[in-house]
């Protein structure tokens, strides 16, 4: 019962992983009816694309301050809130700025939500499932992409409001996870280092890790200990963290340089730039929410037992071959419309099966107690501004220089990525936190 308790908190929690997924794709879907609606130029129309993305940068680099100070439970609350008002608002505004506006705040809220949710579920899970556990975060993820295309294909046969409907649907979800999150606990390595909370941080770490829970409290108690006595060299830049804030700057650096975030955002199109119909890259969106889907939950089951490592090692190689068969078919004309698709769907199985699955857990892990939740905020505020330059960027791109040279962009990061792997990566599975933050510290 109680090792299901934490697999039930973790399940919670990343709920917010689906609303984070649902809400960042489902706009690929609306894209076009909105720029019709407001009659949008094109700089317009990439604002109210990318405005969302602006909200998650901020998020992400504020994600920490809520999640040291109130708490991770009571940040969840705001993602939630955040969620629900989103879609509630986007889906009702009769104006472009209110629309900008509550776009904005989903984003605030993806952006924290990517900070604090894998924070808590790596803090409550046990050393040897929290791999399979953190991964759930971005399992949900992926689910929520995939819902996301479905509903958006089902919801697109609605006629010209079809768009607010689809923006709207995501209040359902939002309203469950406000609700869920008033029964978990609060984070105990929260309320040991940052309240002194002992006894009911004991509580919590009894469920969590029954034959050594008081060990387990020895330990945390001990880092925050060495973290007072240590101030002076507490902050994240201060040279002393510096191997674990590489390593967190790189990994966010290559998810994004894969491509991944301007397939989610404009996968219709580049569908279309392939030779399909309209109807058909709508469609073909599905396809890829499930090869995402199934691939990450093919990871988060192995993740635990091959560990983080070797399936970006597996993961980086595919993604390199994957990434220039797609470039390769621009190059020569794809002589079928789905000879892209297919190749398009082989990227994002090797991407779910390496980068998608690991980059929450393996940041979540590799920062010390002291630092985790500022750690966490570099790396996804990285990943995230990375991700809104890329999507920003990618229709004037791939005008200018063609689907061609943008795929073998892509694959060349991966190269890069395939050497940061096999040079620079420590493996992370089985070692508690406290293990990890020592030993990645003292790494050179």
């Amino acid at each position: 019962m109680k090792k299901h308790s934490v697999l039930a908190w973790s399940m919670v929690v990343a709920l917010g992983g689906f609303l984070f997924g649902f809400d960042t794709a489902v706009i690929s879907g609306a894209e076009k009816s909105i720029q019709q609606f407001w009659n949008l130029s094109a700089f317009a129309h990439g604002l109210t694309i990318s405005i969302a993305l602006i909200g998650t940068v901020i998020g992400s680099l504020v994600g920490s301050r809520p999640s040291d100070y109130f708490g991770r439970k009571n940040t969840l609350y705001f993602v939630a809130a955040a969620y629900l008002l989103s879609s509630l608002g986007t889906a009702m505004a009769d104006n472009w700025y209110i629309f900008l506006a509550f776009r904005f705040l989903g984003g605030l809220g993806v952006g924290i939500s990517s900070v604090t949710a894998p924070i808590y579920i790596s803090e409550v899970s046990p050393a040897h499932r929290r791999g399979r556990l953190v991964g759930l975060f971005q399992f949900n993820v992926v689910l929520g992409i995939l819902i996301s295309y479905l509903s958006n294909y089902l919801l697109s046969q609605g006629g010209e409001a079809s768009w607010r409907w689809m923006l709207g649907v995501q209040a359902f979800p939002s309203i469950i996870f406000l609700v869920l999150i008033y029964f978990i606990p609060e984070s105990p390595r929260w309320l040991i280092l940052k309240r002194g909370a002992y006894d009911k941080a004991l509580e919590i770490l009894r469920i969590i890790n029954p034959l050594n829970c008081n060990e387990e409290l020895a330990a945390i108690r001990k880092s925050g200990q060495d973290m007072q006595q240590n101030k002076s060299s507490d902050g994240l830049f201060s040279g002393k963290y510096k191997t674990p804030v590489i390593l967190a700057i790189l990994f966010a650096f290559f998810n994004q340089v894969s491509g991944i975030n301007a397939i989610i955002y404009y996968a219709p199109r580049i569908f279309e730039m392939a030779g399909l119909g309209a109807h058909s890259s709508l469609l073909s969106t599905v396809g890829i929410g499930m090869v995402n889907f199934i691939f990450t939950l093919l990871a988060i089951n192995i993740i635990d037992k091959v560990g983080r490592k070797t399936l970006m090692f597996i993961g980086s190689i595919g993604l390199i071959i994957s990434l220039g068969l797609v470039a390769f078919a621009f190059l020569g004309g794809s002589s079928s419309g789905f000879e892209i698709p297919i190749y398009v769907m082989l990227f994002i199985a090797f991407f779910a099966f390496s980068q998608g699955a690991v980059i929450w857990v393996f940041i979540s892990e590799i920062f010390p107690n002291q630092v985790r939740a500022k750690g966490q905020t570099l790396g996804s505020s990285t990943h995230w501004v990375m991700a809104a330059l890329i999507a920003f960027c990618f229709p004037y791109l791939a005008e200018s220089f063609g689907g061609a040279n943008i795929f073998f962009f892509f694959s060349a990061m991966m190269v890069l990525q395939l050497v940061f792997v096999w040079k620079m990566m420590p493996e992370t599975k089985g070692k508690s936190l406290e293990q990890i933050g020592e030993n990645v510290v003292l790494m050179h």
